[in-house]
């Protein structure tokens, strides 16, 4: 499994968001579709929510790819 660490400055950023920032899809509908089609968990869990508040410590995952926000 291929990880990315992405570091942000701010209280949160919401899911969609940070796949587009990660580079894990390229637009925001993608990020949109993958999220409500289940595709997409958060720590450890499915997540459906495109807003959910992303904070450091949580990891997501998408095709392979984990995502930890710091």
């Amino acid at each position: 499994m291929q990880e990315k660490t992405i570091q942000i400055t701010t209280e949160f950023i919401k899911l969609d968001a940070l796949l587009k920032f990660a580079g894990a899809v390229e637009t925001g509908g993608e990020a949109k579709q993958v999220i409500q089609d289940g595709e997409v968990s958060v720590n450890g869990e499915i997540c459906t929510m495109r807003g959910k508040k992303m904070r450091p410590g949580d990891t997501t995952e998408l095709d392979g790819v984990r995502i930890l926000v710091t």
